[in-house]
Protein backbone atom coordinates (compact mmCIF):
# COMPACT_ATOMS: atom_id res chain seq x y z
CA UNK A 1 0.00 0.00 0.00
CA UNK A 2 2.79 2.59 0.90
CA UNK A 3 4.56 1.90 -2.53
CA UNK A 4 1.64 3.83 -4.31
CA UNK A 5 1.79 6.72 -2.10
CA UNK A 6 3.39 9.93 -3.84
CA UNK A 7 4.40 12.18 -0.85
CA UNK A 8 4.80 15.80 -0.88
CA UNK A 9 6.16 18.89 0.93
CA UNK A 10 7.64 22.00 0.84
CA UNK A 11 11.27 23.23 2.56
CA UNK A 12 13.19 26.33 2.71
CA UNK A 13 16.61 25.64 1.53
CA UNK A 14 19.02 28.59 2.89
CA UNK A 15 21.71 29.87 0.80
CA UNK A 16 24.75 29.57 3.41
CA UNK A 17 22.86 26.88 5.63
CA UNK A 18 22.39 27.06 9.18
CA UNK A 19 25.94 25.96 10.18
CA UNK A 20 28.00 26.88 7.39
CA UNK A 21 30.18 29.71 8.14
CA UNK A 22 31.16 31.77 5.42
CA UNK A 23 34.82 34.06 6.15
CA UNK A 24 35.79 36.55 4.03
CA UNK A 25 38.97 37.16 4.58
CA UNK A 26 40.11 41.06 5.32
CA UNK A 27 43.36 42.62 5.09
CA UNK A 28 43.73 44.58 8.44
CA UNK A 29 44.22 48.35 8.13
CA UNK A 30 47.59 48.37 10.08
CA UNK A 31 49.34 46.10 8.34
CA UNK A 32 50.26 44.68 4.90
CA UNK A 33 51.34 40.87 5.71
CA UNK A 34 49.01 38.71 3.94
CA UNK A 35 48.78 36.77 7.76
CA UNK A 36 47.35 39.87 9.22
CA UNK A 37 43.69 38.88 7.76
CA UNK A 38 40.57 38.93 10.02
CA UNK A 39 37.37 36.50 9.24
CA UNK A 40 34.03 38.10 8.94
CA UNK A 41 31.52 35.60 9.18
CA UNK A 42 29.44 36.39 6.20
CA UNK A 43 25.82 35.84 7.07
CA UNK A 44 22.76 35.87 4.99
CA UNK A 45 22.45 35.44 1.89
CA UNK A 46 18.64 34.56 1.40
CA UNK A 47 17.28 30.83 0.86
CA UNK A 48 14.61 29.86 -1.06
CA UNK A 49 11.40 27.37 -0.94
CA UNK A 50 11.03 24.18 -3.32
CA UNK A 51 7.98 21.95 -3.32
CA UNK A 52 8.89 18.24 -4.46
CA UNK A 53 7.61 14.88 -4.29
CA UNK A 54 8.69 11.52 -4.13
CA UNK A 55 7.57 7.61 -3.53
CA UNK A 56 9.65 4.21 -3.30
CA UNK A 57 9.89 4.28 -6.89
CA UNK A 58 12.34 7.20 -6.52
CA UNK A 59 12.16 11.21 -6.14
CA UNK A 60 9.64 13.17 -8.68
CA UNK A 61 9.66 16.62 -9.24
CA UNK A 62 10.99 19.63 -7.51
CA UNK A 63 10.24 23.26 -8.50
CA UNK A 64 11.41 26.70 -6.68
CA UNK A 65 7.99 28.10 -5.52
CA UNK A 66 8.47 32.39 -6.64
CA UNK A 67 7.21 34.74 -3.70
CA UNK A 68 4.32 33.61 -1.09
CA UNK A 69 2.67 30.73 -1.57
CA UNK A 70 -1.01 30.47 -1.94
CA UNK A 71 -3.34 28.39 -2.95
CA UNK A 72 -3.69 29.27 -6.72
CA UNK A 73 0.14 29.05 -6.97
CA UNK A 74 -0.15 25.42 -5.05
CA UNK A 75 -2.61 24.46 -7.27
CA UNK A 76 -0.38 25.48 -10.45
CA UNK A 77 2.55 23.61 -8.85
CA UNK A 78 -0.03 20.33 -8.48
CA UNK A 79 -1.27 20.98 -12.15
CA UNK A 80 2.26 21.13 -13.56
CA UNK A 81 4.09 18.20 -11.55
CA UNK A 82 1.73 16.03 -9.50
CA UNK A 83 0.81 13.51 -12.47
CA UNK A 84 3.61 14.00 -14.42
CA UNK A 85 5.58 12.79 -11.00
CA UNK A 86 3.07 9.60 -10.60
CA UNK A 87 3.88 8.70 -14.51
CA UNK A 88 7.53 9.20 -14.16
CA UNK A 89 7.60 6.94 -11.18
CA UNK A 90 4.97 4.74 -13.05
CA UNK A 91 2.12 4.67 -10.18
CA UNK A 92 -0.24 3.93 -11.83
CA UNK A 93 -3.45 5.26 -12.02
CA UNK A 94 -4.56 3.87 -8.48
CA UNK A 95 -1.46 6.26 -6.74
CA UNK A 96 -2.47 7.95 -3.38
CA UNK A 97 -1.47 11.62 -3.01
CA UNK A 98 0.27 12.33 0.59
CA UNK A 99 0.04 16.29 1.65
CA UNK A 100 -0.01 17.62 5.20
CA UNK A 101 -3.03 20.01 6.28
CA UNK A 102 -1.68 22.82 5.71
CA UNK A 103 -4.70 25.30 4.76
CA UNK A 104 -3.17 26.03 1.38
CA UNK A 105 -3.16 22.40 0.79
CA UNK A 106 -6.93 22.24 2.08
CA UNK A 107 -8.65 24.87 0.03
CA UNK A 108 -11.60 23.96 -1.04
CA UNK A 109 -10.84 24.71 -4.78
CA UNK A 110 -7.80 22.31 -4.34
CA UNK A 111 -9.92 19.51 -2.61
CA UNK A 112 -12.18 19.70 -5.73
CA UNK A 113 -9.26 19.82 -8.41
CA UNK A 114 -8.49 16.12 -6.59
CA UNK A 115 -12.47 14.93 -6.83
CA UNK A 116 -12.24 16.26 -10.24
CA UNK A 117 -9.34 14.27 -11.54
CA UNK A 118 -10.01 11.32 -9.38
CA UNK A 119 -6.66 11.43 -7.25
CA UNK A 120 -7.09 9.80 -3.78
CA UNK A 121 -5.31 11.80 -0.96
CA UNK A 122 -4.45 10.30 1.82
CA UNK A 123 -5.87 11.41 5.12
CA UNK A 124 -3.21 12.63 6.74
CA UNK A 125 -3.30 13.50 11.21
CA UNK A 126 -2.85 17.40 12.08
CA UNK A 127 -0.52 16.91 14.64
CA UNK A 128 2.78 14.85 12.66
CA UNK A 129 5.86 16.26 12.26
CA UNK A 130 7.58 13.31 12.34
CA UNK A 131 5.16 11.23 9.82
CA UNK A 132 6.39 12.41 6.88
CA UNK A 133 9.33 10.32 5.43
CA UNK A 134 10.10 13.07 3.15
CA UNK A 135 11.63 15.19 6.02
CA UNK A 136 15.05 12.43 6.10
CA UNK A 137 15.25 13.02 2.21
CA UNK A 138 14.93 16.96 2.92
CA UNK A 139 17.82 16.61 5.42
CA UNK A 140 20.18 14.47 3.32
CA UNK A 141 19.15 16.75 0.17
CA UNK A 142 20.59 20.24 2.58
CA UNK A 143 24.05 18.39 3.56
CA UNK A 144 24.23 17.25 -0.25
CA UNK A 145 23.73 20.82 -1.19
CA UNK A 146 25.47 22.99 0.91
CA UNK A 147 28.30 20.48 -0.02
CA UNK A 148 28.15 21.88 -3.54
CA UNK A 149 29.31 25.55 -1.91
CA UNK A 150 26.41 27.62 -3.97
CA UNK A 151 27.55 30.69 -4.09
CA UNK A 152 23.91 32.51 -4.82
CA UNK A 153 20.91 31.82 -5.44
CA UNK A 154 20.37 30.69 -9.14
CA UNK A 155 23.35 27.91 -8.18
CA UNK A 156 21.16 27.19 -5.09
CA UNK A 157 18.39 26.10 -7.15
CA UNK A 158 20.12 24.44 -9.73
CA UNK A 159 22.26 22.28 -7.07
CA UNK A 160 18.87 21.67 -5.19
CA UNK A 161 17.04 20.02 -8.32
CA UNK A 162 20.30 18.27 -9.07
CA UNK A 163 21.13 16.82 -6.12
CA UNK A 164 17.24 15.69 -5.59
CA UNK A 165 17.48 14.23 -9.02
CA UNK A 166 20.33 12.11 -7.35
CA UNK A 167 19.05 10.47 -4.87
CA UNK A 168 18.79 7.15 -5.10
CA UNK A 169 15.87 4.61 -5.74
CA UNK A 170 17.18 2.42 -3.39
CA UNK A 171 16.93 5.30 -0.15
CA UNK A 172 13.90 6.16 -1.38
CA UNK A 173 12.53 2.79 -1.32
CA UNK A 174 14.34 1.77 1.78
CA UNK A 175 12.51 4.80 3.22
CA UNK A 176 8.99 3.89 2.40
CA UNK A 177 10.03 -0.22 3.42
CA UNK A 178 10.66 1.34 7.08
CA UNK A 179 7.32 3.28 7.12
CA UNK A 180 5.31 0.74 8.89
CA UNK A 181 7.91 0.06 12.03
CA UNK A 182 8.04 3.96 12.01
CA UNK A 183 4.35 4.26 12.21
CA UNK A 184 4.08 1.58 15.16
CA UNK A 185 6.94 3.45 16.85
CA UNK A 186 4.67 6.92 16.97
CA UNK A 187 1.77 4.68 17.58
CA UNK A 188 3.84 3.15 21.09
CA UNK A 189 5.52 6.69 21.64
CA UNK A 190 1.59 7.86 22.07
CA UNK A 191 2.95 10.65 19.28
CA UNK A 192 5.65 11.60 21.16
CA UNK A 193 9.89 11.64 19.64
CA UNK A 194 10.80 8.36 17.71
CA UNK A 195 14.58 8.04 16.59
CA UNK A 196 13.03 8.01 13.24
Amino acid sequence: MWKKVLWSDETKIELFGNNAKRYVWRKSNTDHHPEHTIPTVKHGGGSIMVWACFSSAGTGKMVKIDGKMDGAKYRTILEENLMESAKDLRLGRRFVFQQDNDPKHKAKSTMECFKNKHIQVLEWPSQSPDLNPIENLWKELKTAVHKCSPSNLTELELFCKEEWEKMSVSRCAKLIETYPKRLTAVIAAKGGATKY
